[in-house]
């Protein structure tokens, strides 16, 4: 219930009897389990990156190939907006202002965590040629970054738009473009001609 109401309000603006009036019990109640507003932000987001972070390592750790391995980020990323859409929309917004506070050092640490992994996947994908070798990485990673979770302001778990599909949208977009190549181009670049046509 916190977690809903932090994400469509936003931290300041929630109180703890907005919290408890939601919930059907008294304020009191409330501080029985927590503290203050940041102890329930804190278990809300420590939750959701715990298990983010958990997929994003076993996925590295599989030792698949660049483009399988980003494929696979990229997914996981998505999932998370079924399993904690709440949570991701609190941090998109309140991360920047939350990570200056003693409470919420994590966040820090797992934003230089998460630039590290995707910056090697990147890397990786450009020295085994899975990626373009003028590929910027930097510029490449942050395109990545804020095209993937910007879309939690927009998505709905349960609507017609599932993460599924989603995600392979997205990677059709990213890894194919939206362009159809043409015969010329497709022949240049040592694909197969359609079967019943000629060069």
């Amino acid at each position: 219930m916190a977690a809903e109401l932090f994400a469509e309000r936003g931290l300041r603006a929630t109180t703890v009897r907005d919290i408890a009036d939601a919930a059907g019990i008294l304020s009191g109640s409330l501080y029985h389990h927590f503290d203050s507003k940041e102890s329930m932000v804190d278990e809300i987001l420590r939750g959701f990156l715990d298990d983010l972070f958990g997929r994003y390592r076993e996925i590295v750790a599989a030792g698949l190939s660049a483009r399988d391995t980003l494929e696979a980020l990229v997914i996981a990323s998505y999932g998370s907006f079924d399993r904690f859409h709440s949570a991701v929309a609190i941090y998109q917004t309140e991360a920047k202002r939350l990570r200056d506070s003693e409470r919420f050092a994590y966040i820090a640490e797992y934003n230089a965590e998460f630039r590290e992994l995707w910056h090697r996947v990147l890397i990786n994908g450009v020295e085994d040629g899975s990626f373009r070798a003028e590929l910027d990485v930097e510029l490449a990673f942050r395109f990545l970054r804020d095209t993937v979770w910007v879309a939690v302001r927009w998505y709905q778990p349960g609507g017609p738009i599932t993460v599924d599909n989603l995600a392979k949208q997205y990677l059709t977009i990213v890894l194919d473009g939206l362009t159809v190549p043409t015969a010329s181009q497709a022949i240049g670049s040592g694909s197969v001609v359609p079967e019943g046509k000629s060069e």
